[in-house]
């Protein structure tokens, strides 16, 4: 897999997707395709795009079907025309790099009671969240999508919850990750084990770092935080080191958790 993400030119602002929190659109850019923007701008700004990066480039290493991530750039002119003052704040903020998921035109949001998922693929994407810690993909909010008959995994930028406080975050990388219970497709993962293998067989430290390392250091200016953008880095790959060596501790409380459903 290709870890380098292309860069795009936002050219058209279509439409507010206004079931996100973080208010992302459907944009058009410069290369004709249509994406959805996640802005630097909105809720928790570069560090929820810093997350919707990391968790789609490793789950996109991992072989999960995940739309292409891409950088995307807002130009000092973006926006002005927009009627929504909100809109219009937003756009404004959100000038230079954000982050684009290729827009899967006519897809629909999985929903349990209807559509299946194979075991090993909810296995793996149950641990995959456990892994990254993401707290948002349950009965109430999926965050998976049905395109073309497939599952596909969208929006993690509520994953790396331990970034907003940046405090024991060496305790954060050793969390059994107590919320897997509330996941979406744990009653159907019955193959943790076998995701377990494959994945801690195919991650290492090496790729790790390489993806953290290519965290645009435009998101790594925080004004709460005195650390460098490498010592940011740093911890990121250090947590994600961390919590892949000690990968049965939260592999263990998916299964238990599943323990409570059967």
């Amino acid at each position: 897999m290709n870890l380098d993400l292309r860069t795009v030119n936002v050219i058209r602002y279509i439409t507010p997707l206004r079931e996100g929190g973080s208010l992302p659109a459907l944009a058009e850019a410069d290369d004709d395709f249509k994406y959805v923007l996640k802005f630097r701008g909105a809720g928790h700004g570069v560090k929820a795009l810093i997350a919707e990066y990391l968790g789609g480039q490793i789950a996109g290493y991992l072989g999960l079907p995940v739309p292409e991530l891409v950088f995307a750039t807002l130009d000092e002119a973006f926006g002005r025309t927009e009627a929504d003052e909100e809109i219009q704040d937003l756009l404004k903020f959100s000038q230079g790099l954000n982050l684009g998921l290729h827009y899967l035109s006519g897809a629909l949001t999985y929903d349990a009671a209807v559509n299946n998922c194979d075991a090993l693929l909810a296995s793996k994407i149950v641990w995959l969240d456990a892994f990254i810690t993401n707290v948002d993909r349950t009965f109430k909010n999926t965050n998976l999508l049905i395109w073309k008959k497939e599952i596909w995994l969208i929006d993690h930028g509520a994953s790396f919850y331990f970034h907003h406080s940046w405090t024991n975050w060496e305790q954060s990388a050793l969390t059994p990750f107590a919320l897997i219970k509330d996941h979406v497709l744990l009653p159907k993962a019955d193959k943790l084990e076998e995701a377990h293998t494959e994945f801690t067989n195919k991650l290492n430290d090496s790729i790790l770092k390489n993806i953290v390392d290519r965290i645009p250091e435009d998101w790594l200016q925080w004004e709460d935080n005195e650390l460098s953008p490498e010592e940011i880095k740093s911890v990121y790959f250090q947590f994600l080191a961390i919590r892949l060596k000690n990968a049965s501790i939260f592999l263990k409380q998916a299964q238990d958790a599943r323990k409570t459903l059967i």
